[in-house]
């Protein structure tokens, strides 16, 4: 758009004297960029520096203050990640042949792995309600390798197969080849209590599987963490009960957990409503 008040224009200055402007101007630009970028690649080298510690290296404070020091020198809108969660208590599930192999397979086409990850995410579901940072694991998860945490539950169903009219119920088995055996054992004792109250099916304590007592995980994790391998059920006589009200599956073993964690050995069930 034009502009109609046009000023008076002053007489041109002598060619000479433009150009001997034009480069002082020019030199003054240079050195003032250049001072600016050094004074704030110094602030945050410093700043990287200070944070520069083991226990933050690549941890999101070091991140957000990165990126809130780009936003502030190139002035770039960037979103902080979101707080972790590393500070809250630690529990593990593992979900039994989840991205391995199906486990057991049913007539029908129902397995095991889908049962497993279907309890263990309720179960995470529950106890991440309760305050806890849940892992959710896979049978060979390469996380399990010196895993440090409060208490690791493998989660389990047996065979869709008829084997005889007292198959049904659940087995439990801990490993006490671990710094501290007692803690596994009432880790255990929580699990039964807890699970048989509120699911009502049988504990088969003399049905304990070789595979269960040396269950692989026993020995990955680190030797402070107790851990428990739980099968919940027969996928014959059980499969209704572990299919239809796996709530109800899902809040034993969560209850089993919180009653180790809360020192309730022996306490009565207490169910949480599930999320």
């Amino acid at each position: 758009m034009e502009n109609s008040d046009v000023p008076d224009q002053k007489p041109p200055r002598s060619k000479t004297r433009r150009t001997s402007r034009s480069h002082g101007d020019t030199a003054k630009f240079s050195l003032f960029r250049a001072l600016q970028t050094v004074l704030g690649t110094g602030i945050l080298l410093a700043t990287l520096f200070t944070l520069w510690t083991p226990s933050n290296l690549f941890s999101g404070q070091v991140f957000n203050t990165m990126l809130l020091a780009l936003q502030t020198s190139e002035g770039v809108e960037v979103t902080p990640t979101p707080a972790s969660s590393d500070n809250l208590p630690r529990v593990g599930i593992v979900v039994g042949h989840w991205k391995t192999q199906s486990g057991a397979v049913c007539a029908d086409g129902l397995t095991e792995q889908q049962l497993n990850l279907r309890m263990g995410t309720l179960v995470m579901q529950y106890l991440t309600k309760q305050g806890y940072q849940v892992d959710l694991l896979e049978e060979f998860d390469e996380r399990l390798v010196q895993y440090k945490a409060l208490a690791l539950v493998s989660i389990h169903t047996d065979t869709c197969e008829f084997i005889g009219d007292d198959a049904t119920g659940f087995k439990v088995a801990p490993a006490l080849s671990n710094s501290y055996p007692e803690k596994a054992d009432q880790l255990t004792d929580c699990l039964v209590d807890q699970y048989a109250s509120i699911t009502g099916l049988k504990y088969q304590i003399n049905k304990v599987t070789e595979d269960m007592t040396s269950y692989h995980t026993f020995y990955e994790v680190n030797s402070i963490t107790p851990v428990v391998v739980i099968d919940a059920g027969y996928l014959n006589l059980d499969r209704q009960f572990l299919t239809e009200q796996t709530d109800k599956v899902a809040a034993g073993i969560a209850e089993g957990i919180l009653c180790y964690l809360n020192g309730n050995y022996g306490d009565e069930a207490q169910e949480t409503p599930l999320p």
